[in-house]
């Protein structure tokens, strides 16, 4: 149950995050969230000031209310009184005019932060997708690169979401603080700094656990991604079956319970040490609050203010008290988003392999694959995959590669395709080296089917087509491909033919066995027509015997021409190549027709010996 893709404990542990870090995505950040919808930002911004001033006006047409109301009951006479009373109408009219505009303002931001919101998320994936697609199989097996990936994919994909709204709420509540301020400061400048002051505490404690929360998080990735799997063992289709078999659940369960439960124990703990010092160290700010509340109202009751402009204070007190609440929980929430967004960035940042300058060769007209001291060591791994391979296989030649499991047969494949570059040597095509090939131009050259092939939850024509996207609605090629595989008959038996929705994932789904899947992966193979390299990795191991039978006396005429590579551990397959090579421990140790290796009575011939004691 080892997940190899676990890094080294020393590994996992990141660097303290300080606050330049954090903050220097804030410039990348915002370019991402212009460049999904740059006018509905724009509508943002300006919503935002608006609403962040109305709140200001409203209080204080309520201070004008109040002292209206006082001014229409002390009125020295009838005259003065349907003045006042008239004022009285024409601010409460006002106020519930500003009601009416604020209520219409917070609506149309909500609508743009969801439309904006929503692009955002989607060019987010876009990005982490196309940065995936430059990567090669080398990072996909490396488990920090696995781990950025999986971090930018689960974590950073919503963030910016989040900046976006914490940075407006900032802006807005920015604004508003500053309205009020700028009312208060009437009483004296010693009111703004003492608010200001109490709310610096609370601040520094939000950076601290903003920081602390992201460290525990990134700590805590790999665990996540093994939660993420014991999850997935007993729910997928591809899973299930043996975890039924063997009766895994109560061990799966087990573990992901006792695992689930530690990540918890450690995320309660500082969330109940995060709220602890923020409560405490908010009274601050209550304190400084009912100070100045109270100063206000002395100052009220001696007559040294109006009725309208206690009002007033008061609901500037309060507003501003929460108000700089707000902006503390929208800078912490911001500050630990900026920390998330350093997970995208450190994604987009992995380095792609670079191109490298080919091998000087000498002019040559050869025809064929060349392999010219090829060695390859796998990424951390110590010992060689493959060993100063030479290798010339001509033009038209069917080449069988026989071994056993981990010899490196698959390891020549993926170097052949350029999945992997060689550690040592280089390999050649027509001459050039691989590395000096279009790799567009590669790709329509060779057709490959692995042993590992993907079963798409796509219909059947899809399935097929994937081989040759140019031709992915040629029905006609598609047809052709299905019966170079033998598998027509599948395609007959389908409820809708071509258009049969594969797999159980999606409603109306049909499965099919391992050796249907098997023909439909050789049908993807052969869609590559102009291909003249055909490459087939343990092409008949879910067949049965009829149908690889089939396949062996097809197999010549499906190859004709081309250059075919088969990787078999089945001796019928290999008796039918034009030529054998034997690899062990990632050498070649022996090359030849099958009746040559037999009477050479050496490695090839005891594997064939033993696979026809099988069938005695």
């Amino acid at each position: 149950m080892a997940d190899p893709r676990t890094p080294p404990p020393d590994a996992a542990a990141p660097k303290r995050p300080r606050l330049a870090l954090s903050l220097s995505q804030l410039r990348p950040t915002i370019a991402i969230i212009w460049r999904a919808s740059p006018m509905g930002t724009l509508a943002l911004l300006m919503l935002t000031v608006l609403s962040a001033l109305l709140p200001v006006q409203m209080a204080y047409v309520g201070k004008l209310i109040i002292d209206a109301v006082v001014g229409a009951r002390t009125a020295p006479d009838a005259a003065a009184l349907e003045a006042a009373q008239r004022l009285v109408r024409q601010w409460v009219l006002l106020e519930l005019a500003l009601v009416v505009v604020i209520a219409l303002v917070d609506r149309a931001c909500g609508v743009l932060q969801q439309v904006v919101g929503e692009r955002l998320v989607i060019d987010i994936n876009v990005l982490i997708l196309k940065k995936a697609l430059t990567l090669s199989l080398r990072h996909f097996e490396d488990a920090s690169v696995y781990d950025k990936l999986t971090r930018a994919r689960v974590q950073a994909s919503t963030r910016p979401l989040s900046l976006m709204q914490q940075h407006l709420q900032l802006f807005r509540t920015g604004l508003t603080i500053v309205g009020y301020m700028t009312l208060l400061a009437r009483l004296g400048p010693w009111v703004v700094v003492a608010l200001v002051a109490a709310a610096i505490p609370a601040l520094g404690a939000e950076g601290r656990f903003s920081r602390l929360a992201f460290r525990l998080n990134r700590l805590r990735s790999t665990d996540r991604r093994w939660l993420d799997y014991l999850a997935l063992l007993p729910t997928d289709d591809q899973h299930c079956k043996e975890v039924r078999l063997f009766r895994l659940g109560p061990m799966l369960l087990e573990r992901y319970r006792s695992k689930a439960v530690e990540v918890y124990r450690e995320v309660v703990a500082l969330a109940v040490r995060r709220a602890s010092w923020t409560f405490v160290l908010s009274l601050a700010g209550t304190a400084a609050f009912y100070i100045c509340y109270a100063l206000v109202a002395l100052r009220a009751g001696l007559g040294l203010i109006s009725l309208g402009d206690l009002t007033l204070y008061v609901v500037a007190f309060r507003q501003g008290q929460q108000g700089f609440q707000g902006i503390l929980s929208a800078l912490g929430r911001m500050y630990e988003d900026y920390l998330y967004m350093s997970n995208l960035f450190e994604f987009l940042g992995v380095p792609t392999d670079p191109a490298r300058r080919p091998a000087v060769l000498r002019a040559s007209r050869e025809e064929g694959i060349r392999f010219d001291g090829v060695s390859f060591r796998y990424p951390g791994a110590p010992s060689w995959a493959l060993r100063d391979v030479n290798l010339f296989i001509p033009r038209g030649e069917r080449l069988a590669l026989v071994g056993e499991n981990g010899a490196g047969k698959t390891t020549l494949i993926k170097l052949l395709t350029r999945l992997y570059e060689p550690t040592e040597g280089h390999i050649s095509l027509d001459g050039r080296d691989l590395r000096d090939w279009d790799a567009e131009a590669l790709t329509r050259r060779v057709a490959v089917i692995f042993q590992d092939f993907n079963r798409y939850q796509f219909d059947l024509r899809e399935n097929v087509g994937v081989g040759s996207l140019e031709y992915l609605r040629d029905g006609g090629r598609i047809e052709r491909a299905l019966g170079r595989a033998g598998a027509r008959s599948l395609q007959v038996s389908l409820p809708h033919g071509l258009d049969t929705q594969l797999g159980r994932w999606f409603e109306g789904g049909v499965e099919l066995s391992g050796g249907q899947w098997q023909k439909v992966a050789l049908a993807r193979a052969f869609m590559h027509e102009e291909a003249d390299i055909l490459v087939l990795d343990e092409p008949t191991a879910a067949l049965d015997a009829k149908a690889e039978s089939a396949m062996f006396k097809r197999f010549r005429a499906l190859t004709g021409g081309r250059t075919a590579i088969v990787i078999s551990h089945r001796f019928p397959t290999v008796r039918i190549a034009d030529r054998v090579v034997v690899i062990e421990h990632g050498r070649v140790i022996e090359q030849g027709t099958h009746d040559e290796l037999v009477a050479l009575g050496a490695r090839y011939a005891q594997l064939f010996s033993m696979q026809a004691e099988g069938y005695l």
